[in-house]
C-alpha cells in the first residue's frame, strides 16, 4: 500500500500510521483502481505499507471500504485520516489541491474510496 507521494509526504503519512493516528485513507476510484485494473480492498485483507524505497514498514488490516461521492465524504472519515485537518472543508480543500496537482479533475460527484484500517504489524515484514 502506497500512501501519498514518495518522499517527505509518504514518510509523514507512514509515521501517522505507525503512531496509530492515521486509521483511514482516501483514494480515487477511477484513477487509482479502474485505470490500474486494481480490485477494491475487502474487510479483513492485510496490506503491506511500503516506504519511498518500496521497503515494507508495516502491515495494516482493512476494517471497512466504502465508495462515496467526494462531496459526501464524512467528517468522521476525514478526521480518521489523522492528517490534522480541522474541518471537512479543510480536508476537501487539501485533497482537491493534492489530486489536482497530479492533474486529476475532481468534482463533487467523483467517486472516492474511503478505506479504514488498523495497524496489524510494524517493521519490515
Amino acid at each position: 500500500m502506497f500512501l501519498g507521494t514518495p518522499g517527505a509526504m509518504r514518510q509523514k503519512l507512514i509515521g501517522l500510521v505507525l503512531s496509530g493516528q492515521k486509521t483511514a485513507t482516501a483514494g480515487l476510484l477511477g484513477q487509482e483502481y479502474e485505470q490500474e485494473h486494481e480490485q477494491l480492498e475487502h474487510v479483513g485483507e492485510e496490506l503491506v505499507v511500503v516506504d519511498s524505497d518500496d521497503v515494507p514498514v508495516a502491515v495494516v488490516a482493512v476494517d471497512s471500504v466504502e465508495v462515496v461521492p467526494f462531496a459526501r465524504v464524512a467528517w468522521e472519515f476525514a478526521d480518521a485520516e489523522g492528517e490534522g485537518f480541522a474541518s471537512i472543508e479543510g480536508w476537501r480543500s487539501g485533497h482537491l489541491r493534492f489530486w489536482r496537482g497530479d492533474g486529476v479533475a475532481v468534482s463533487d460527484e467523483t467517486p472516492i474510496v474511503c478505506l479504514r484500517f488498523h495497524l496489524a504489524a510494524s517493521g519490515a515484514q
